[in-house]
């Protein structure tokens, strides 16, 4: 028996144990030392008659949309970091908030809330510069001086 009788053989074994193709494929590269693409796993499976590419289809699909569910998981967890992170309501006060993700690049940053109903996301990079970015409104000369002494103030509570 050929070398690629036996890889077919030993596939349409796990196709009929509902073995994904991609799984298949990893195994036949550890069981037979032979490396083959999705695709060329794919079109051998296809010359083989017992299978129902439905059901194998319907699998597939399965997993990708396990692994979208997964990918939106993430997702909404780092939505949910951001609005822990994100300021309540101000009360005529500058309201500055550390976060506790590291962002690339900077020592610190986080969300603050201007007295003047502004707000932005601040970032202090490693040569001390302050910088904004996402800000909603115009903050005012007071605001940004409440801000920079809100935010002295927090750094020398946290040292």
């Amino acid at each position: 028996m050929s070398n690629e009788n036996e890889i077919k053989k030993f596939m349409a074994k796990k196709i009929k144990e509902e073995v994904s193709l991609a799984e298949i494929q990893k195994l036949i590269e550890e069981k037979f030392k032979k490396r083959m693409t999705f695709l060329d796993v794919r079109l051998m499976a296809s010359t083989l008659d017992s299978i129902d590419w439905e059901k194998e289809a319907e699998k597939e699909t399965a997993e990708e949309k396990a692994g979208k569910e997964a990918a939106e998981a993430e997702k909404d967890a780092e939505k949910d970091a951001e609005k822990d992170d994100a300021p309540a309501d101000s009360d005529g006060k500058c309201i500055v908030e550390l976060s506790k993700l590291v962002k690339p690049g900077s020592v610190a940053h986080g969300s603050v809330k201007f007295p003047s109903g502004a707000s932005g996301n601040w970032m202090l990079d490693q040569t001390g510069r302050l910088g904004m970015e996402k800000t909603e409104g115009k903050p005012t000369e007071d605001d940004l001086k409440a801000f920079q002494a809100e935010l002295q103030n927090m750094f020398s509570q946290n040292a």
